[in-house]
């Protein structure tokens, strides 16, 4: 009956279940722990984020604003209250909006954008300051004197229903913004939502060149979490595990953008074709499948990694085949969800097809990939989710493009005879780009258990 009542939810039918031949994948990648990559300290970050942030605002969004049809693009913060596109605009190092901070940018006839601040406090190159000093009223009445002189035709403005981060223009500051225009321009405020996702799902060559290392960081941690250096069968529970990753990237100065969770899996533990996620926490024993699921943020970069791990038997020198055979399963899984992307599809039909197909080899799976890139859950086209294995409504409907980054993310179960024929949870999720023609890990990918000895 469970089994029947979530292929009902998928709308396919299924085949019986079978075991993928443990072999050889593509983008294969082990690494042993993060003491091998260079952290670069924050004051040498600096200089490397702003070079980023400056061919970006040279090179990209010119070109998007264009896409868009957009004349003007105004991003206007107040402290404690920011934009959430915000922080991608601006240079380091920058930590909040200095009371009203007001980017204008103008899109000029030869294609080129013109970058402007309206602000109290300057912020420097890259950008012109228009006004500084004075008043309140004074900074809102410069603004609209400064948008009248352009005479833009469409003005994108952040307000959006659908998408968070594209909705960062509050109603006090909207209200403001009229009233220091005239009326005949109010007409000509359109939302920028699909140029706010275009900007922060896209990623740079420059950006390209680092983003590897820094998803390599994070698998290195899991790594390090995932090994005797780390765990001691019987005595480490799961949260130390987990409170060990978070204080390793700590130490490394690397924030989190959300607290690292560990659980385990072993026979007895309830886990159905229909139970969402399987695993508890608790004291880590000898025979337990571990998983855990991370996420950094280095050079403006987000990571979300979730990989899997086997803690050795007393006897065991090595991990049953079974088990191997369903790790196998999840990276099959992976080469279908990413053969599914093809530039111009959206996120429901990339999922639709991946669910066609994954039952037709008669893998029990479940896709929920997301875009990543500034931020760990970004905007751009969702591929599923853990709760909706339908379509989703416009984050679904939006196309793929190419040099986007994703969290190829999901799970696949399968039955180990070791375990009585009950089902193993095997959740992945690895952090990469999709450059037009193919999905490229960013780190590799696991297509080796993590051993516990």
């Amino acid at each position: 009956m469970k089994r029947l009542t979530l292929a009902i939810l998928a709308g396919l039918a299924l085949p019986a279940l079978t075991a993928v031949q443990a072999t050889e994948f593509d983008q294969g990648r082990v690494i042993e722990n993060a003491t091998d990559f260079s952290i670069v300290p924050h004051r040498e970050r600096i200089g490397p984020e702003n070079s980023m942030l400056t061919d970006r605002l040279d090179n990209l969004l010119p070109a998007l604003m264009a896409e868009q049809d957009l004349d003007m693009w105004l991003v206007i913060n107040r402290e404690k209250a920011e934009d959430p596109v915000y922080f991608t605009l601006v240079p380091q190092p920058t930590f909040a909006a200095r009371r009203t901070t007001m980017l204008v940018f103008h899109r000029q006839a030869d294609g080129s954008v013109t970058r402007e601040t309206v602000n109290t406090y300057p912020l420097g190159g890259p950008y012109d300051a228009a006004w500084q000093g004075g008043s309140l009223d004074e900074q809102w009445q410069a603004l609209g004197e400064l948008i009248v002189a352009k005479n833009p035709q469409r003005i994108g403005i952040n307000v959006s229903r659908d998408w968070s981060v594209a909705d960062g223009l509050t109603q006090g500051m909207h209200a403001r913004l009229l009233e220091v225009l005239p009326s005949e321009f109010e007409s000509r405020l359109v939302s920028a939502e699909n140029l706010v996702v275009r900007w922060i799902e896209q990623r740079t060559e420059q950006e390209l060149e680092v983003y590897p290392h820094v998803v390599g960081i994070a698998r290195g941690v899991i790594s390090e979490a995932f090994s005797s250096r780390v765990i001691t069968p019987g005595v480490t529970t799961t949260d130390d595990v987990a409170w060990y990753i978070r204080e390793r990237f700590s130490e490394l100065e690397l924030p989190i953008w959300f607290m690292p969770y560990v659980t385990y899996q072993r026979p007895g533990i309830t886990c159905e074709e229909d139970t969402p996620f399987c695993g508890e926490s608790g004291v880590i024993q000898r025979g337990d499948v571990l998983h855990t699921d991370v996420g950094i943020c280095y050079f403006k970069l987000c990571t979300d990694t979730q990989e899997m791990a086997y803690v050795l038997r007393a006897d065991e020198d090595d991990i049953p085949e079974s088990f191997k055979s369903a790790l196998a399963t999840g990276n099959r899984w992976q080469d279908i969800l990413t053969g599914e992307f093809v530039t111009g599809r959206t996120g429901n039909e990339i999922l639709a097809a991946t669910q066609e197909k994954a039952r037709a080899e008669g893998i029990l799976s479940s896709t929920y990939t997301h875009p990543l890139g500034f931020f760990g859950h970004a905007p751009g086209p969702t591929i599923g989710m853990w709760d909706n294995q339908g379509p989703t409504p416009i984050q679904g409907d939006w196309p793929l493009y190419a040099n986007t980054g994703y969290a190829i993310e999901g799970y696949i179960k399968q039955a180990v005879p070791e375990w009585d024929n009950q089902l193993v949870q095997v959740k992945l999720e690895q952090s990469a780009y999709f450059n037009g023609e193919r999905v490229i890990y960013l780190a590799g990918r696991q297509t080796q258990w993590h051993l516990v000895r």
